[in-house]
Protein backbone atom coordinates (compact mmCIF):
# COMPACT_ATOMS: atom_id res chain seq x y z
CA UNK A 1 0.00 0.00 0.00
CA UNK A 2 1.30 3.20 -0.74
CA UNK A 3 2.23 5.62 2.00
CA UNK A 4 0.65 8.75 2.50
CA UNK A 5 2.71 11.17 1.86
CA UNK A 6 2.92 9.76 -1.40
CA UNK A 7 -0.64 10.02 -2.00
CA UNK A 8 -0.38 13.76 -0.77
CA UNK A 9 2.30 13.70 -3.54
CA UNK A 10 0.22 12.56 -6.05
CA UNK A 11 -2.25 15.14 -5.63
CA UNK A 12 0.14 18.19 -4.72
CA UNK A 13 1.82 17.12 -7.92
CA UNK A 14 -1.46 16.39 -10.36
CA UNK A 15 -3.67 19.43 -9.56
CA UNK A 16 -3.99 21.73 -12.40
CA UNK A 17 -5.29 25.49 -12.68
CA UNK A 18 -8.02 24.35 -15.04
CA UNK A 19 -9.11 21.85 -12.36
CA UNK A 20 -9.48 24.49 -9.57
CA UNK A 21 -13.22 25.04 -9.13
CA UNK A 22 -14.06 28.64 -9.70
CA UNK A 23 -15.15 28.94 -6.19
CA UNK A 24 -11.78 27.75 -4.58
CA UNK A 25 -9.75 30.18 -7.05
CA UNK A 26 -11.72 32.96 -6.32
CA UNK A 27 -11.19 32.32 -2.53
CA UNK A 28 -7.48 31.37 -2.78
CA UNK A 29 -7.30 35.35 -3.68
CA UNK A 30 -8.88 36.82 -1.53
CA UNK A 31 -7.02 35.21 1.17
CA UNK A 32 -3.75 36.21 -0.75
CA UNK A 33 -5.10 39.56 -0.30
CA UNK A 34 -6.29 39.68 3.25
CA UNK A 35 -2.91 38.03 3.91
CA UNK A 36 -0.76 41.06 2.45
CA UNK A 37 -2.51 43.35 4.43
CA UNK A 38 -2.07 41.74 7.15
CA UNK A 39 1.85 41.54 6.08
CA UNK A 40 1.46 45.69 5.53
CA UNK A 41 0.29 46.35 8.57
CA UNK A 42 3.03 44.44 10.35
CA UNK A 43 5.88 45.94 8.40
CA UNK A 44 7.22 48.51 11.33
CA UNK A 45 6.49 46.50 14.45
CA UNK A 46 9.71 45.68 16.31
CA UNK A 47 9.67 42.25 16.46
CA UNK A 48 9.25 42.53 12.30
CA UNK A 49 12.27 45.06 12.22
CA UNK A 50 14.51 42.48 14.15
CA UNK A 51 13.66 39.90 12.47
CA UNK A 52 14.29 41.79 9.23
CA UNK A 53 17.69 42.72 10.18
CA UNK A 54 18.24 38.94 11.24
CA UNK A 55 17.43 38.02 8.04
CA UNK A 56 19.39 40.90 5.91
CA UNK A 57 22.53 39.45 8.23
CA UNK A 58 21.76 35.88 7.01
CA UNK A 59 22.35 36.98 3.14
CA UNK A 60 21.51 34.26 0.92
CA UNK A 61 21.34 34.16 -3.07
CA UNK A 62 19.08 36.61 -4.08
CA UNK A 63 16.60 35.14 -5.66
CA UNK A 64 12.87 35.85 -3.71
CA UNK A 65 11.30 38.56 -2.24
CA UNK A 66 10.60 40.14 0.93
CA UNK A 67 7.14 41.71 1.22
CA UNK A 68 7.65 45.63 1.56
CA UNK A 69 11.00 46.03 1.68
CA UNK A 70 12.04 44.45 -1.30
CA UNK A 71 14.98 42.42 0.30
CA UNK A 72 16.16 39.71 -2.24
CA UNK A 73 17.33 36.61 -0.29
CA UNK A 74 17.03 32.85 -0.82
CA UNK A 75 13.68 31.17 -0.75
CA UNK A 76 14.15 30.02 2.95
CA UNK A 77 14.77 32.98 4.33
CA UNK A 78 12.10 34.90 2.20
CA UNK A 79 9.47 32.11 3.29
CA UNK A 80 10.16 32.67 7.02
CA UNK A 81 9.74 37.07 6.39
CA UNK A 82 6.93 36.83 4.51
CA UNK A 83 5.03 34.45 6.76
CA UNK A 84 6.27 36.34 9.77
CA UNK A 85 4.52 39.33 8.58
CA UNK A 86 1.66 37.86 7.36
CA UNK A 87 1.28 36.43 10.91
CA UNK A 88 2.26 39.05 13.29
CA UNK A 89 -0.50 40.37 13.66
CA UNK A 90 -2.76 37.34 14.41
CA UNK A 91 -5.24 39.02 11.85
CA UNK A 92 -4.92 36.27 9.38
CA UNK A 93 -6.87 33.57 8.41
CA UNK A 94 -8.24 30.84 10.91
CA UNK A 95 -9.68 27.19 9.94
CA UNK A 96 -10.52 25.09 13.48
CA UNK A 97 -12.20 21.81 13.62
CA UNK A 98 -10.23 19.36 15.51
CA UNK A 99 -7.42 21.24 15.32
CA UNK A 100 -6.77 25.33 14.76
CA UNK A 101 -4.69 26.77 12.01
CA UNK A 102 -3.88 29.61 9.74
CA UNK A 103 -3.52 27.86 6.61
CA UNK A 104 -2.34 31.54 4.99
CA UNK A 105 0.75 31.33 6.86
CA UNK A 106 1.86 28.47 4.16
CA UNK A 107 1.58 30.99 1.21
CA UNK A 108 5.14 32.84 1.94
CA UNK A 109 6.10 28.74 0.91
CA UNK A 110 4.64 28.82 -2.73
CA UNK A 111 5.53 32.78 -3.16
CA UNK A 112 9.15 32.20 -2.62
CA UNK A 113 9.64 28.91 -4.33
CA UNK A 114 7.21 30.14 -7.28
CA UNK A 115 10.12 33.65 -7.48
CA UNK A 116 12.99 31.08 -6.66
CA UNK A 117 12.19 28.41 -10.05
CA UNK A 118 10.26 31.29 -12.22
CA UNK A 119 7.24 29.94 -11.83
CA UNK A 120 3.72 31.61 -13.35
CA UNK A 121 1.34 33.67 -11.33
CA UNK A 122 -1.00 30.68 -12.40
CA UNK A 123 1.17 28.03 -10.50
CA UNK A 124 1.63 30.52 -7.67
CA UNK A 125 -2.10 30.38 -6.79
CA UNK A 126 -2.07 26.44 -7.34
CA UNK A 127 0.54 26.58 -4.82
CA UNK A 128 -1.76 28.77 -2.35
CA UNK A 129 -4.87 25.71 -3.19
CA UNK A 130 -2.38 22.94 -2.41
CA UNK A 131 -1.33 24.77 0.91
CA UNK A 132 -5.32 24.94 1.74
CA UNK A 133 -5.95 21.51 0.99
CA UNK A 134 -3.56 19.77 2.86
CA UNK A 135 -3.31 22.01 6.11
CA UNK A 136 -6.76 22.12 6.12
CA UNK A 137 -7.11 18.08 6.22
CA UNK A 138 -4.32 18.19 8.63
CA UNK A 139 -6.55 19.69 11.36
CA UNK A 140 -9.84 17.08 10.67
CA UNK A 141 -7.24 14.31 11.10
CA UNK A 142 -6.90 14.04 15.25
CA UNK A 143 -9.65 13.75 17.66
CA UNK A 144 -9.41 15.50 19.94
CA UNK A 145 -6.50 17.75 18.40
CA UNK A 146 -3.14 17.62 18.75
CA UNK A 147 -3.77 21.55 20.37
CA UNK A 148 -5.68 19.66 22.86
CA UNK A 149 -2.97 17.62 24.37
CA UNK A 150 -0.17 20.01 24.80
CA UNK A 151 1.26 20.11 21.09
CA UNK A 152 0.99 23.96 18.90
CA UNK A 153 -0.33 23.65 15.24
CA UNK A 154 2.86 23.92 13.20
CA UNK A 155 3.39 20.41 14.27
CA UNK A 156 0.60 20.09 10.98
CA UNK A 157 2.13 22.62 9.14
CA UNK A 158 5.58 20.76 9.11
CA UNK A 159 4.06 18.07 7.09
CA UNK A 160 2.16 20.34 4.33
CA UNK A 161 4.81 22.77 3.73
CA UNK A 162 7.37 20.59 1.61
CA UNK A 163 4.56 19.74 -0.54
CA UNK A 164 3.74 23.25 -1.43
CA UNK A 165 7.76 23.86 -2.18
CA UNK A 166 8.39 21.00 -3.73
CA UNK A 167 5.75 21.72 -6.01
CA UNK A 168 6.79 24.87 -7.17
CA UNK A 169 10.63 23.73 -7.26
CA UNK A 170 9.46 21.05 -9.43
CA UNK A 171 10.12 17.88 -7.25
CA UNK A 172 9.04 14.78 -8.69
CA UNK A 173 7.59 12.11 -7.17
CA UNK A 174 9.71 10.39 -4.79
CA UNK A 175 11.47 13.76 -3.92
CA UNK A 176 8.53 15.33 -3.09
CA UNK A 177 7.49 12.28 -0.43
CA UNK A 178 11.63 12.48 0.29
CA UNK A 179 10.76 16.13 1.40
CA UNK A 180 7.65 15.69 3.48
CA UNK A 181 9.94 12.51 5.63
CA UNK A 182 12.30 15.70 6.08
CA UNK A 183 10.45 18.02 7.15
CA UNK A 184 8.06 15.93 8.80
CA UNK A 185 10.34 14.47 11.08
CA UNK A 186 12.22 17.35 12.61
CA UNK A 187 10.11 19.91 13.42
CA UNK A 188 7.47 18.79 16.11
CA UNK A 189 6.76 22.26 17.78
CA UNK A 190 5.43 22.21 21.42
CA UNK A 191 2.11 24.06 22.89
CA UNK A 192 3.69 26.18 25.14
CA UNK A 193 4.99 29.27 22.62
CA UNK A 194 0.89 30.00 22.95
CA UNK A 195 0.37 29.56 26.56
CA UNK A 196 1.25 31.78 30.02
CA UNK A 197 3.60 34.64 29.30
CA UNK A 198 3.67 34.67 25.96
CA UNK A 199 6.53 36.16 24.11
CA UNK A 200 7.31 36.29 19.97
CA UNK A 201 8.08 32.97 19.57
CA UNK A 202 3.64 32.74 20.11
CA UNK A 203 3.59 34.11 15.81
CA UNK A 204 7.28 32.80 15.10
CA UNK A 205 6.43 28.85 15.52
CA UNK A 206 4.42 28.18 12.34
CA UNK A 207 6.54 29.97 10.16
CA UNK A 208 9.29 28.28 10.96
CA UNK A 209 7.69 25.62 10.08
CA UNK A 210 6.99 26.76 7.03
CA UNK A 211 10.92 27.49 6.40
CA UNK A 212 11.21 24.34 7.22
CA UNK A 213 9.36 22.64 4.43
CA UNK A 214 10.98 24.88 2.05
CA UNK A 215 14.44 24.01 3.37
CA UNK A 216 14.00 20.06 3.33
CA UNK A 217 12.04 20.32 -0.36
CA UNK A 218 15.31 22.21 -1.58
CA UNK A 219 17.50 19.31 0.08
CA UNK A 220 15.52 16.28 -1.52
CA UNK A 221 15.85 18.28 -4.53
CA UNK A 222 19.51 17.69 -4.42
CA UNK A 223 18.88 13.64 -3.79
CA UNK A 224 18.21 13.50 -0.18
CA UNK A 225 16.30 11.42 1.39
CA UNK A 226 13.38 11.21 4.31
CA UNK A 227 11.61 8.28 5.83
CA UNK A 228 8.44 7.61 3.66
CA UNK A 229 6.13 6.84 6.19
CA UNK A 230 6.83 9.45 9.00
CA UNK A 231 2.91 9.31 9.25
CA UNK A 232 1.94 5.88 9.39
CA UNK A 233 5.45 4.29 10.18
CA UNK A 234 7.05 2.85 12.93
CA UNK A 235 7.69 5.76 15.36
CA UNK A 236 5.95 7.88 12.97
CA UNK A 237 3.46 10.53 14.10
CA UNK A 238 0.88 8.08 14.80
CA UNK A 239 2.42 5.60 16.51
CA UNK A 240 4.43 8.43 18.58
CA UNK A 241 1.67 10.99 19.58
CA UNK A 242 -0.98 8.47 20.41
CA UNK A 243 -2.61 10.35 23.01
CA UNK A 244 -5.13 11.03 20.48
CA UNK A 245 -7.22 8.83 17.94
CA UNK A 246 -5.98 9.05 14.78
CA UNK A 247 -7.95 9.17 11.60
CA UNK A 248 -5.16 8.77 8.56
CA UNK A 249 -7.48 8.62 5.43
CA UNK A 250 -9.11 12.04 6.33
CA UNK A 251 -5.62 13.51 4.94
CA UNK A 252 -6.10 12.37 1.32
CA UNK A 253 -10.12 12.10 1.47
CA UNK A 254 -11.74 13.60 -1.49
CA UNK A 255 -8.40 15.20 -2.47
CA UNK A 256 -8.86 17.36 -5.79
CA UNK A 257 -12.74 16.66 -5.31
CA UNK A 258 -14.03 18.50 -3.33
CA UNK A 259 -12.29 22.00 -1.82
CA UNK A 260 -11.82 22.67 1.87
CA UNK A 261 -10.12 26.11 1.46
CA UNK A 262 -14.28 27.71 1.21
CA UNK A 263 -14.43 26.87 4.51
CA UNK A 264 -11.79 28.81 6.09
CA UNK A 265 -12.41 31.80 8.09
CA UNK A 266 -10.93 34.81 7.86
CA UNK A 267 -10.67 37.07 11.23
CA UNK A 268 -12.45 39.91 11.72
CA UNK A 269 -9.92 40.99 14.95
CA UNK A 270 -6.85 40.71 14.95
CA UNK A 271 -6.72 38.13 18.01
CA UNK A 272 -6.67 34.55 19.13
CA UNK A 273 -9.61 32.89 17.48
CA UNK A 274 -11.35 31.59 20.67
CA UNK A 275 -11.51 35.90 21.35
CA UNK A 276 -13.40 36.41 18.22
CA UNK A 277 -17.28 35.24 19.24
CA UNK A 278 -16.78 37.00 22.59
CA UNK A 279 -15.69 40.33 21.41
CA UNK A 280 -18.60 40.01 18.75
CA UNK A 281 -20.93 39.10 21.27
CA UNK A 282 -20.07 42.44 23.93
CA UNK A 283 -19.99 44.67 20.48
CA UNK A 284 -23.24 43.54 20.10
CA UNK A 285 -24.61 44.41 23.28
CA UNK A 286 -22.23 47.74 23.53
CA UNK A 287 -24.48 48.93 20.42
CA UNK A 288 -27.77 47.65 20.86
CA UNK A 289 -28.10 49.46 24.08
CA UNK A 290 -26.03 52.37 23.55
CA UNK A 291 -23.74 51.28 26.71
CA UNK A 292 -21.12 53.91 27.56
CA UNK A 293 -17.72 52.07 29.36
CA UNK A 294 -18.89 54.44 32.43
CA UNK A 295 -22.19 52.86 33.34
CA UNK A 296 -20.87 49.50 32.92
CA UNK A 297 -19.93 47.57 36.62
CA UNK A 298 -19.72 43.82 35.66
CA UNK A 299 -18.79 41.45 32.19
CA UNK A 300 -19.44 37.67 32.62
CA UNK A 301 -17.92 36.10 30.01
CA UNK A 302 -18.86 32.19 29.51
CA UNK A 303 -16.91 30.54 26.89
CA UNK A 304 -14.55 27.11 26.55
CA UNK A 305 -12.94 25.50 28.95
CA UNK A 306 -9.48 26.70 26.59
CA UNK A 307 -10.73 30.04 26.64
CA UNK A 308 -10.59 30.59 30.37
CA UNK A 309 -7.90 28.61 30.78
CA UNK A 310 -5.16 29.98 27.99
CA UNK A 311 -7.06 33.42 27.44
CA UNK A 312 -8.08 34.33 31.03
CA UNK A 313 -5.16 33.25 33.60
CA UNK A 314 -3.77 35.91 35.87
CA UNK A 315 -0.94 37.09 33.46
CA UNK A 316 -3.98 38.09 30.98
CA UNK A 317 -5.25 40.71 33.34
CA UNK A 318 -2.26 42.44 33.47
CA UNK A 319 -0.83 42.07 29.85
CA UNK A 320 2.20 43.75 29.26
CA UNK A 321 2.94 42.90 25.14
CA UNK A 322 1.09 42.72 22.18
CA UNK A 323 1.87 38.98 22.57
CA UNK A 324 0.01 38.63 25.78
CA UNK A 325 -2.48 41.20 25.17
CA UNK A 326 -4.09 39.93 21.83
CA UNK A 327 -4.38 36.18 23.12
CA UNK A 328 -5.98 37.80 26.45
CA UNK A 329 -9.62 37.75 26.70
CA UNK A 330 -10.79 39.90 29.22
CA UNK A 331 -8.36 42.64 27.47
CA UNK A 332 -9.62 42.15 24.47
CA UNK A 333 -13.04 42.40 26.08
CA UNK A 334 -12.33 45.93 28.04
CA UNK A 335 -10.91 47.16 24.42
CA UNK A 336 -14.07 46.50 22.68
CA UNK A 337 -15.98 48.19 25.68
CA UNK A 338 -14.01 51.26 25.89
CA UNK A 339 -13.23 51.79 22.49
CA UNK A 340 -15.77 50.51 20.31
CA UNK A 341 -13.67 48.13 18.49
CA UNK A 342 -10.70 45.63 18.76
CA UNK A 343 -8.22 46.85 15.81
CA UNK A 344 -4.26 46.51 15.63
CA UNK A 345 -3.99 50.17 17.34
CA UNK A 346 -5.38 48.49 20.44
CA UNK A 347 -2.16 46.35 20.94
CA UNK A 348 0.14 49.76 21.08
CA UNK A 349 2.25 50.25 23.97
CA UNK A 350 -0.03 53.59 24.84
CA UNK A 351 -3.22 51.74 24.65
CA UNK A 352 -2.02 48.84 26.79
CA UNK A 353 -1.49 51.37 30.06
CA UNK A 354 -5.20 53.16 28.79
CA UNK A 355 -6.43 53.90 32.33
CA UNK A 356 -9.74 52.99 31.70
CA UNK A 357 -9.32 50.11 29.55
CA UNK A 358 -7.15 48.86 33.05
CA UNK A 359 -10.20 49.75 34.83
CA UNK A 360 -12.31 47.98 32.46
CA UNK A 361 -10.24 44.93 33.14
CA UNK A 362 -11.09 44.49 36.72
CA UNK A 363 -14.82 44.15 36.15
CA UNK A 364 -14.18 40.85 33.75
CA UNK A 365 -15.03 37.29 34.84
CA UNK A 366 -14.49 35.19 32.52
CA UNK A 367 -15.25 31.13 33.12
CA UNK A 368 -15.57 27.63 31.80
CA UNK A 369 -19.19 26.56 30.44
CA UNK A 370 -19.72 22.89 30.36
CA UNK A 371 -22.79 23.43 28.03
CA UNK A 372 -20.35 25.52 25.70
CA UNK A 373 -17.62 22.99 25.68
CA UNK A 374 -20.18 20.15 24.90
CA UNK A 375 -20.48 21.88 21.33
CA UNK A 376 -17.01 22.64 21.00
CA UNK A 377 -15.04 22.41 18.73
CA UNK A 378 -17.83 22.34 16.13
CA UNK A 379 -19.35 25.41 17.55
CA UNK A 380 -17.44 27.99 19.47
CA UNK A 381 -19.75 29.67 21.60
CA UNK A 382 -19.60 32.85 23.92
CA UNK A 383 -22.15 34.18 26.00
CA UNK A 384 -21.64 37.91 27.47
CA UNK A 385 -23.40 39.17 30.29
CA UNK A 386 -23.03 42.49 30.79
CA UNK A 387 -24.34 45.14 33.98
CA UNK A 388 -25.14 48.36 34.35
CA UNK A 389 -24.83 50.82 37.33
CA UNK A 390 -28.65 50.42 37.31
CA UNK A 391 -28.65 47.35 38.20
CA UNK A 392 -29.93 45.63 34.28
CA UNK A 393 -28.15 42.73 32.28
CA UNK A 394 -27.81 42.77 28.86
CA UNK A 395 -26.79 39.04 27.20
CA UNK A 396 -25.56 38.53 23.78
CA UNK A 397 -24.78 34.97 22.30
CA UNK A 398 -22.52 34.37 19.48
CA UNK A 399 -21.64 31.07 17.35
CA UNK A 400 -19.87 32.17 14.56
CA UNK A 401 -17.98 35.14 14.16
CA UNK A 402 -17.70 37.47 11.39
CA UNK A 403 -15.47 36.42 8.56
CA UNK A 404 -16.43 32.59 8.99
CA UNK A 405 -18.46 30.53 5.97
CA UNK A 406 -21.53 30.91 8.42
CA UNK A 407 -21.09 34.42 8.43
CA UNK A 408 -19.05 35.33 5.65
CA UNK A 409 -17.12 38.58 4.61
CA UNK A 410 -18.00 39.76 1.20
CA UNK A 411 -15.43 40.89 -1.34
CA UNK A 412 -15.82 44.49 -0.64
CA UNK A 413 -15.04 43.96 3.17
CA UNK A 414 -12.05 41.97 2.67
CA UNK A 415 -10.55 44.72 0.26
CA UNK A 416 -11.51 47.06 2.58
CA UNK A 417 -9.61 45.25 5.53
CA UNK A 418 -6.61 45.41 2.90
CA UNK A 419 -7.29 49.13 2.23
CA UNK A 420 -7.31 49.73 6.16
CA UNK A 421 -4.29 47.59 7.32
CA UNK A 422 -2.30 49.18 3.85
CA UNK A 423 -3.10 52.85 5.29
CA UNK A 424 -0.21 54.83 5.97
CA UNK A 425 2.24 52.16 4.24
CA UNK A 426 1.11 52.42 0.66
CA UNK A 427 -0.24 54.89 -1.26
CA UNK A 428 -3.62 54.48 -3.05
CA UNK A 429 -2.24 54.47 -6.37
CA UNK A 430 -0.06 50.73 -5.19
CA UNK A 431 -3.19 50.05 -3.43
CA UNK A 432 -5.26 49.57 -6.21
CA UNK A 433 -2.48 48.27 -8.57
CA UNK A 434 -2.04 45.20 -6.04
CA UNK A 435 -5.83 44.90 -5.17
CA UNK A 436 -6.20 44.38 -9.35
CA UNK A 437 -3.14 42.02 -9.71
CA UNK A 438 -4.37 39.79 -6.89
CA UNK A 439 -8.49 39.59 -8.01
CA UNK A 440 -6.58 38.28 -11.59
CA UNK A 441 -3.75 36.35 -10.62
CA UNK A 442 -3.48 33.41 -12.62
CA UNK A 443 -5.22 34.32 -15.51
CA UNK A 444 -2.48 35.36 -17.34
CA UNK A 445 0.35 33.20 -16.30
CA UNK A 446 2.33 36.09 -16.10
CA UNK A 447 5.95 35.22 -14.57
CA UNK A 448 5.21 35.36 -10.79
CA UNK A 449 8.30 37.30 -9.77
CA UNK A 450 6.50 40.39 -11.71
CA UNK A 451 3.58 39.74 -9.07
CA UNK A 452 6.04 39.87 -6.08
CA UNK A 453 7.70 42.94 -7.38
CA UNK A 454 4.52 44.77 -6.64
CA UNK A 455 4.77 44.10 -3.25
CA UNK A 456 7.72 46.11 -2.92
CA UNK A 457 6.06 49.39 -1.00
CA UNK A 458 7.42 52.61 -3.42
CA UNK A 459 8.12 55.97 -1.85
CA UNK A 460 5.14 58.16 -1.98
Amino acid sequence: MDSLTREMARFTLSLQYEQIPSNAAHEARRFLLDSLGCAYAALHNDDMQAAHRFIEKLGGRPAATVIGSGLRTNAPYAALMNSLLIRALDYNDIYWKQDPSHPSDLIPAAMACAEWSERSTRELLVGIVIAYELEMRWCLAASPGLREKGWHHASLTQMVSPFVAGRLLGLNEDQLVAAAGISGSSHFTLGGVVAGHLTNMKNTADPMAVEAGVTAALLAAEGYSGPERVIEGKEGLVEVLNSVSWNPKMLTQELGEKFLITECSYKPFPTEALTHQPITAALQVKSQHALAADQITQVLVKTTSRGADILSDPSKYQPTSKETADHSLPYCIAAALVDGAVLPSSFSEQKLQDPAIRAMLKKIKVVADPEIDAVFPAVKRAVVSITTCDGAIYSEQVDHAKGSPENPMSDEEVQAKFIANCSGVLAHEQQQEIIEAVWHLGEKAEPAKEFMRKLTVRPA
